[in-house]
This record gives structure tokens, C-alpha cells and sequence, in this order.
């Protein structure tokens, strides 16, 4: 009987043993794991957001459709301003700007900005303008991540949330918003499942999205990950 209440007793103790481990270690394992899989889901949302804020340059709104931008990095070309020379402030307060200082051709108009010498100003002020592929300039050469861009990390095929919208200010001013996102059920998937339900509703708590995301339809805010 002796043996057998020992051996219970050990059993026990063992339990509990592995129960305060597992205690220990399941949030920690999961917060290890949730780093290496926010990093990369931040990273997917950084790039999108880069590539929008171009697009948004060049034609005055973002897309919601990832086809468009995955297209627009590929195939499009921005125009690249190389400067030589500066205008004086002089010159700037008597109204000459780059295009005006780009077409004087004459001594008496150059001499309504202050230039003595027309020849020597023309000869260090220049304005080239090249164009360069949006892909090479974003993301370099070696980017790899293009065809993978619409997609979340972990996820085996699951597409970024992404929309467009509007902010009108009190002027009247139409402010192009965009947001891109991912909950945390979608990408922390296969992970401790207790874990993951604690964050969302500490992010409901907190009154946050339950996840990660880039720029806001609702409202202006640079463009902000709610990481920074």
C-alpha cells in the first residue's frame, strides 16, 4: 500500500511539475513564435505601404486592388529630377523659379531676377529629368518578395485586407486614405489557440484592431502601422 500511495505521489508530483512549466513556457514559446511571424507580417504591410504611397504620387489616390499596384510596380516608370544650382533667396523673393530659370534667354530678363551673368548662371543651373522603373527605385534590384506581396506571411495563401477611402476636412479637402491588415487569428493560426484569444481581447479592451495594420480608411494618420 505504501508503495502504491508513493508511486501516486510521485505520479503527482510530476503532474504538477510539468503543469507549472507548461505554464511558464506556453507564453513564452507563443510570444517567441508571434515575434518571428510579426516581423514578417509587418515587413509584407511596410513594402505595401511604400509601394501605395508611389502610386499615390504618381496618380493622385491609392488602389484597394492588389492586381493594380503589383502591376504598377512592375511595369511603371517615375520620372527622377537630377538638380544643379540652387536659386538664391534673392532670386526666389523676385519671383524666379526652376521652370522661369529654365527658359531665360535673354541678358534683360535675367536681369529682372538679379543675374548679372545669364551664360555663367545657365551653365551651373541644370534640371535633368530620367525616368526610372518603380521596382528598381522601391525595392532595388534584388527584390524577390513581388508575387508574394498581396499575401500574408503563415498563411499559405490568405490575402492582405486592403481598402480605400476619403477624409474631408473642414475646408473641403478630399485627403485619399488606404489601409491595409491582417487579424491576428489569421496569422498567428496554428499557434496556441488560448494565447491567441487572450490578445485579441486585449486588443478589443484596449479599443485597438485585433491585429496588424497599415494607414486607416477612417481617419488621416500618415500612413502609421499600429506597431510604431
Amino acid at each position: 500500500m505504501r508503495i502504491v500511495f508513493k508511486s501516486l505521489l510521485i505520479v503527482a508530483s510530476i503532474f504538477m511539475a510539468y503543469i507549472c512549466y507548461s505554464s511558464i513556457m506556453t507564453p513564452i514559446e507563443f510570444n517567441e513564435n508571434k515575434d518571428v511571424r510579426d516581423n514578417a507580417v509587418i515587413q509584407r504591410l511596410k513594402d505595401i505601404r511604400k509601394a501605395q504611397v508611389q502610386y499615390k504620387e504618381l496618380y493622385g489616390r491609392y488602389t484597394a486592388d492588389f492586381d493594380t499596384l503589383v502591376n504598377f510596380i512592375n511595369n511603371e516608370q517615375i520620372p527622377v529630377v537630377m538638380k544643379l544650382g540652387e536659386l538664391s533667396d534673392q532670386q526666389l523673393e523676385k519671383g524666379l523659379t526652376d521652370s522661369i530659370a529654365l527658359k531665360l534667354s535673354t541678358p534683360e530678363e535675367a536681369a529682372k531676377y538679379g543675374i548679372e551673368d545669364l551664360d555663367q548662371f545657365l551653365a551651373n543651373f541644370k534640371r535633368d529629368t530620367s525616368y526610372v522603373s518603380v521596382k528598381k527605385t522601391l525595392f532595388g534590384d534584388n527584390y524577390k518578395g513581388l508575387d508574394s506581396l498581396a499575401y500574408v506571411p503563415f498563411t499559405n495563401g490568405v490575402k492582405f485586407e486592403m481598402a480605400t477611402g476619403e477624409y474631408v476636412t473642414k475646408s473641403n479637402t478630399k485627403i485619399p486614405l488606404f489601409e491595409a491588415k491582417t487579424p491576428y487569428k489569421t496569422y498567428l493560426n496554428g499557434l496556441n489557440k488560448q494565447e491567441i484569444i487572450n490578445l485579441v481581447k486585449q486588443a478589443e479592451t484596449l479599443g485597438r484592431y485585433e491585429g496588424l495594420k497599415v494607414g486607416d480608411v477612417n481617419e488621416s494618420n500618415n500612413n502609421a502601422g499600429n506597431w510604431e
